[in-house]
């Protein structure tokens, strides 16, 4: 079972490094600890950064701040039934 908490926090623990506003997924890549390569993982949910952004629609950006972003990614992961 996949802890929504759980990937919420590692999301967090990754993007948050990126200087807000955010106005695409770009932005976001100097602050992951990985690069593209960074895994966010709970239960049977895997999936890099790179894959999150090819399966999501793009977001509504720009994003103000890392928890707005982290929500509209969760929302939509859980929309689209990978959660």
């Amino acid at each position: 079972m996949v802890d929504r908490a759980e990937l919420r926090e590692q999301m967090i623990d990754a993007f948050e490094g990126a200087e807000y506003p955010i106005s695409s997924p770009m932005d976001l890549v100097p602050a992951l600890p990985d690069g593209p390569g960074t895994s966010f993982e709970s239960g049977e949910f895997s999936m890099t950064a790179m894959e999150l952004n090819a399966e999501l629609s793009g977001g509504e950006f720009p994003y103000e701040s890392v928890d707005a972003f982290v929500d509209d990614v969760l929302a939509e992961l859980e929309a689209e039934g990978h959660i």
